[in-house]
Order: C-alpha cells, then sequence, then structure tokens
C-alpha cells in the first residue's frame, strides 16, 4: 500500500494563495461593512436605546415611551393611516400595474407609453408634492382638479344669479331664516311690487339687463319688477326705481299662498316679472328663493380633514404606477407564450386567459411588487410633509412623520420619537425578510 503525501513547498504557496483572496475579499468589503455599521447597524442600535430614556435623555424611564404611544391621540391616528397606506397604496398600484402592464403590449407605441408613465418616477418627492398642493388647491381659479370639478358641476347644474345679494332693512322685504326674501305685506291680483336688492356691483349685473321701471297694474296679474337699488354717483332714492337703475333678470319668483307655492316665474332683461291665472280673491306673497342667492359651487375640499389621506394616496399613485407597471411588463415578457396560445386556441377568451393563465403564472412577481410597495408606503414622509395643510396635518400622519414631529417638529422628546422609529422598524422587517426570502428561493 502507498501512501501519497503533498509536498511542503506545494502546500505552503495554495495557504498563500488563500490567505491572500481571504485579505482582498476582506479589502473590498470592509468599507461597505464600516459605512453600514456607522448609517444603519449605529443609529438602529442609538434609538432603541435612546428610546428607553425620557425626552432630555438623562433619566431611564423603561418601556414608559412604548405605553405613552398607544396612549397618545396622534400616534394611534398615524397608526390608523400607515394601516390604511400598507392596505389601500400596494393594492391599487399592483392592481393598475398589471392591468397598464397587459394593455400596453396591445399598443403600437409600447415603449413610448412605458416612458411617459414611468417619467414621474425622475421627479422628486418634493417636487411631486409640491405639484399636487398646487393640483389640490381649494380655489377654482388656482387648483385645477377643483377647476375640472367646478365645470362638470356647472355644466349640469345652474348656479345662482346673485349670490352677493340682499335686501335692503325695512324696505319691504323680509329674510326668512333659511335665506329666501318675500314680502312683508300679501298681494291680490291686479297689484304691483318693485322689490329693491343691493349688494350686486355693477360689473357683476348681465350685459343683457336693461333700465328698470315700475309694473303697471293688470287686470288678473299680479306684476312686479326686481332691481338693483343702486344709482351709480348716488342720488337714488332707496326702495324706489330710478332712471339710472337696471333690472336684475334670471331671477326665480315664486307666488305663495298658505305657504305653498302657487306659482314661479323667472324676471326678464329689465327685472320685471308677472303670474297670471291666480285667484283673484286669495292673497299672495311674493318670494325670492335661497337658490337665487346661494353661494357659487367651490368645488371639493381635497385637503380637508376627511379628504386629505387618499388625495395623498392619489399623489402617491402617480409616482410609483411605472415602477409597478415596468416590473410586471418584464415579468409578463417572459411567460410562456405556448401557454397563452394553447388557451386561445382553445376558445379561451381573452378575459378567461388573463384570469386563468397570466395572474397566476405571475403570481411571484406581484408578491415582490407588492411587498416592495409594503415596505416603501410604511417609509412615506415627504409627500404627507408638503402636501397636507397645517391644520390639518395631524389627520394625515403616519408614523414617519409622528416620529419627526415628536422628534423635531416641536414635540422635542426624542425618547419618544426614538420608540416610534423602532415601532415602525419593526413593522417593516416582516416584509423585508419575506422579500429577501423570496428573492433566494427564486434564485435557487
Amino acid at each position: 500500500m502507498t501512501t501519497l503525501t503533498t509536498p511542503v513547498g506545494a502546500a505552503n504557496p495554495r495557504r498563500r494563495a488563500q490567505r491572500r483572496r481571504r485579505t482582498i475579499a476582506v479589502a473590498f468589503v470592509l468599507p461597505a461593512l464600516l459605512l453600514l455599521g456607522a448609517l444603519v447597524v449605529y443609529p438602529v442600535l442609538f434609538s432603541v436605546g435612546r428610546s428607553f430614556f425620557d425626552a432630555s435623555g438623562t433619566r431611564f424611564v423603561g418601556g414608559e415611551n412604548y405605553a405613552e404611544m398607544f396612549r397618545d391621540p396622534a400616534t394611534l391616528t398615524a397608526i390608523r393611516n400607515s394601516a390604511l397606506w400598507v392596505v389601500v397604496a400596494p393594492t391599487l398600484l399592483t392592481g393598475l400595474g398589471l392591468i397598464l402592464a397587459v394593455l400596453v403590449e396591445k399598443v403600437r407605441w409600447a415603449t413610448a407609453f412605458k416612458l411617459l408613465l414611468f417619467m414621474p418616477m425622475a421627479v422628486s418627492f418634493l417636487a411631486a408634492g409640491i405639484i399636487f398642493r398646487l393640483a389640490y388647491e381649494e380655489d377654482p381659479d388656482k387648483g385645477v382638479l377643483n377647476a375640472a370639478v367646478v365645470g362638470v358641476h356647472d355644466a349640469f347644474t345652474s348656479t345662482s344669479s346673485y349670490p352677493t345679494a340682499r335686501a335692503r332693512d325695512d324696505q319691504g322685504l323680509e329674510k326668512a331664516p333659511d335665506g329666501s326674501y318675500g314680502t312683508a305685506e300679501a298681494l291680490t291680483p291686479g297689484g304691483t311690487v318693485s322689490l329693491g336688492l343691493v349688494g350686486v356691483s355693477p360689473k357683476d349685473v348681465p350685459a343683457e339687463a336693461k333700465p328698470a321701471s315700475p309694473a303697471k297694474p293688470a287686470a288678473g296679474e299680479l306684476r312686479g319688477a326686481v332691481f338693483l337699488d343702486f344709482t351709480p354717483g348716488g342720488g337714488g332714492r332707496p326702495g324706489v326705481i330710478d332712471p339710472a337703475e337696471h333690472g336684475l333678470p334670471g331671477l326665480t319668483v315664486e307666488a305663495v299662498r298658505d305657504g305653498e307655492t302657487a306659482a314661479t316665474t323667472t324676471t326678464a332683461a329689465d327685472g320685471s316679472f308677472r303670474f297670471a291665472g291666480l285667484e283673484a280673491s286669495d292673497a299672495y306673497t311674493v318670494r325670492l328663493p335661497a337658490a337665487n342667492f346661494a353661494p357659487p359651487y367651490e368645488g371639493v375640499s381635497w385637503l380637508g380633514p376627511a379628504l386629505v389621506t387618499p388625495a395623498i394616496i392619489g399623489a402617491y399613485l402617480w409616482i410609483w404606477t411605472g415602477f409597478a407597471m415596468v416590473l410586471i411588463g418584464a415579468g409578463l415578457s417572459s411567460l410562456p407564450r405556448d401557454a397563452l396560445e394553447a388557451a386561445r386556441m382553445d376558445g379561451a377568451s381573452e378575459w378567461q386567459v388573463f384570469r386563468r393563465i397570466t395572474v397566476p403564472l405571475l403570481a411571484p412577481v406581484l408578491t415582490v411588487v407588492f411587498v416592495t410597495l409594503v415596505i416603501n408606503v410604511m417609509k412615506v414622509f415627504d409627500l404627507i410633509y408638503i402636501i397636507a395643510p397645517g391644520p390639518v396635518q395631524e389627520d394625515a400622519t403616519v408614523l414617519a412623520t409622528q416620529m419627526w414631529l415628536v422628534s423635531f417638529g416641536g414635540g422635542n422628546n426624542q425618547g419618544l420619537g426614538s420608540a416610534l422609529g423602532v415601532l415602525l422598524l419593526l413593522l417593516v422587517i416582516p416584509a423585508m425578510v419575506f422579500n429577501v426570502r423570496r428573492f433566494r428561493r427564486s434564485q435557487s
């Protein structure tokens, strides 16, 4: 039996080569490890330790900061909003990305379309927040969304004629609790009435308005005129139609008997109106309904307490839809086409192919996109801080913004802020671990 031995001289170069490779590997990895330790590990450990001390950082309070988190209404609001973000935003983005990725395949200029949808990713969250803060402006003259909403509303619903108009005091018109104006005395057919209003700027009087004149009595008819009781340059008499005063066209006028509307009409260009066919023996009150003076529709309060969180999620969707579409599109392009074509040849509709073949085959990609977006929305800060106005900042807050507000934005309690940071880390870690494990399985 012969024993083989390795010469000592041959083993030493091999060991030296292995040591050299290890040294080179450590030299390349060490800077990354140092940066990882300085920028990730140390801050995490410091925050964990800081969360057990009071606001000044000098007194150990144990778990008091963690208990305070769940007693603070603002923190509970932040947790609720964060849960809403985690459920809604990734789900909508994954769904939109899937639909757009499938549809883009059928578009002739698919690359240009993808580029157009992906462009918002090149915009910083700061710039996107400013863009949407202006878009959500409540004033229709400034906010593009409310300008569109008001335009659609006014196309289907008539607006009030004179929102700033009002009656003079002690001039025969009484204001009702609902905002309408009615004559103090009842009138019978054959009578006339002049209803003077003020508060309307001459420039707001319609161009078709003509000079007003007192109504002439007519048998069986109740007549009158609604006019702007204001003479340019002064000198007019209150409650009396002067030669320089114009009628107010387009106003709705009602004849009311026993609290019920008996007849309705609209004022002409000179402000005149008449009611025919009324019962001659009855007395009527002339009323100007409140709809004539209702303020114009101003649109939707996008950044109010009720809609601020959905509005910010909408801005987030605008930024990240292209990202989801591109990732899912990449997975879609790698699907086996023979399976899709075989299903079509067997008579499956496009919806059946999409639901039973495309979506199941894309499940791993959809899961990765969804989990990645969950991690991202847990850390969202910029959009909320920029878009939400100060008065509703607390209604839109999430854990990241609440952590900043408590620590540096006026709270000056870095113990509680560190506890919020630890909570946020604990919520993000499971999603990160899931993503890493799924990535490793896909590589094996």
